[in-house]
């Protein structure tokens, strides 16, 4: 009757196998573990022989200086820079930007056309006439703060506290007296004289008033072309074409209207005027 002898674990063999493979088998079986352990310490040998050397990660050195001089020079820069940052949020919220983009906007959607003029359109003749209404406030912190500080006749502190008169007062004529004493409610503080109210009122203040007055202009460009819209829809109602879309045939009727009229003159005009100035 056939032996069986047991080798290796899952190996089993009968007794008609000759010692010569199974001694082979058994040698192959002890240096394979030890030539694959082999081969694994040398290339790990040659990959850290050959592998570069890992590169310094990128670092800003901040040299403040020895010197209280050289030390608020440096911190000064480093606001300034931070002020640049800030530069998109200070246009939207403290300057005429937001009232002009969104009465544009409520322009082109009255209109019924989605991309003409564009967003890119919007946004630069926004910016434009924000420059040019922002320019007798930019000329008076010009004069006021920027040259006077260049000229080191005040500290940094004194520009901007001088830097934020025009702002604040430029604000606080745009905004309803109702939203600063919300506000002011809000904060906790007691009752306070308009020259000494902190930005920390007056910017969400202006916002509100500005949101709420471009939305009331907003409602006075959509009325005669919602009258266009009306008389359009039950003209084609009464002749029976009810499955016409009524803004295929409104839309060019309101750009002759709007054209004949020339609209756009009217609302930069009502814009540009609606902030006091010309």
């Amino acid at each position: 009757m056939p032996r069986a002898h047991v080798g290796y674990p899952n190996q089993i063999t009968d007794g008609s196998e000759s010692h010569q493979d199974l001694g082979w088998t058994r040698l192959r079986r002890s240096l394979l573990p030890s030539l694959l352990l082999l081969g694994i310490i040398a290339f790990a040998g040659t990959a850290t022989a050959q592998a570069p050397a890992p590169a310094s990660p990128f670092s800003v050195n901040v040299n403040l200086g020895d010197k209280p001089a050289e030390m608020a020079t440096s911190i000064q820069i480093l606001l300034f820079m931070t002020v640049l940052s800030l530069a998109p949020a200070i246009i939207m919220l403290m300057t005429s930007f937001t009232r002009i983009v969104i009465v544009l906007g409520f322009v082109r959607t009255a209109l019924g056309v989605q991309s003409a003029p564009s967003n890119q359109i919007i946004v630069g003749l926004s910016l434009f006439l924000t420059l040019f209404i922002m320019g007798p406030i930019t000329s008076r912190i010009n004069t006021e703060a920027i040259q006077p500080y260049s000229a080191k006749q005040i500290t940094f502190e004194q520009a901007a506290q001088r830097a934020s008169v025009p702002l604040r007062q430029f604000m606080l004529k745009q905004t309803r007296p109702g939203e600063v004493e919300f506000f002011l409610g809000l904060s906790g503080a007691p009752p306070t004289s308009v020259d000494d109210l902190p930005l920390t009122v007056v910017i969400p203040a202006f916002v509100v008033s500005e949101l709420r007055t471009a939305f009331q202009m907003g409602f006075l460009v959509f009325i005669p072309f919602m009258v266009i819209d009306f008389l359009v829809a039950s003209t084609l109602m009464a002749m029976g074409m009810m499955m016409m879309p009524p803004t295929v045939v409104s839309l060019p009727f309101k750009l002759l209207l709007f054209v004949l009229v020339d609209g756009w003159h009217l609302v930069i005009r009502a814009l540009v005027q609606s902030f006091g100035v010309g």
